[in-house]
């Protein structure tokens, strides 16, 4: 890695683990620094917000869903989740929280190191570079119009932009990238995560459906993502 190190802060309560971690991400260039608590993290976070987060669900009083809320009210980083709970429920809903990414317990380090790369990866490439979208996209004309500009990452609805996390954007943008198109979940998977994920599809139906709370009109009636049942999403524009 060249230039400034990238500031990744451990959100870990079990000693023994955060500090190989904190050993062997530093040993992959990042300016690592740690908490053993979800306020701990949160203070952290709110004196110098890092570039991206690893965090335990099972923190004590303030678990992991909570923490990873409250930085997503603020702050659009990349957040991987490491914890030993395996369940489907667990994993979506630390998604449904805000993650980006889940690894479960045991893992290797390499995989956290790897996954942490595609991450940094997607902070700065933007929409993959095969699937261009074009300078302005109108996706709802119906004003105040629904505005995607992929190149300078925004997306407004009249005047207003609307907050969408990079996983939500990197989604809207592949969707927008042939309007009409359906994309499978495995499709989607490949093209916005890269790195292949954990292989649970369902990941897709979580971040579609927090995409659709902030560009649906009606986020129950959607007409902008619309589902294809049994073969995956498609983009209409109105």
């Amino acid at each position: 890695m060249t230039g400034v190190a990238p500031r990744l802060l451990v959100v870990e309560d079990d000693d023994p683990i955060r500090t190989a971690l904190r050993w062997a991400l530093e040993d992959e260039g990042y300016d690592v620094g740690e908490a053993a608590s979800g306020e701990e993290a949160l203070a952290a976070v709110g004196v110098t917000p890092p570039d991206l987060m690893v965090v335990d669900l099972m923190l004590g009083s303030m678990d992991g869903f909570t923490v990873i809320r409250e930085v997503r009210r603020e702050h659009d980083l990349p957040i991987i989740v490491v914890s030993a709970r395996a369940d489907t429920d667990d994993i979506v809903a630390a998604l449904e929280a805000g993650a980006d990414d889940y690894v479960t317990k045991p893992f290797q380090v390499k995989e956290i190191t790897a996954r942490l790369r595609a991450l940094r990866r997607r902070a700065t490439s933007g929409t993959p570079a095969n699937h261009p979208v074009p300078e302005e996209v109108v996706l709802d004309s119906t004003l105040p119009a629904l505005v995607l500009r992929e190149a300078a990452g925004t997306v407004h609805r009249g005047g207003e932009q609307v907050p969408l996390t990079l996983t939500e954007f990197r989604l809207l943008c592949e969707l927008a990238s042939a309007p009409g198109r359906v994309f499978s979940r495995q499709v989607l998977l490949e093209r916005v995560w890269e790195h292949g994920f954990f292989g649970d599809e369902r990941i897709v139906d979580v971040h579609i459906r927090r995409l659709r709370t902030k560009v649906e009109r009606d986020p129950g009636a959607p007409r902008v993502v619309v589902t294809v049942r049994g073969l995956g999403y498609r983009l209409d524009q109105r």
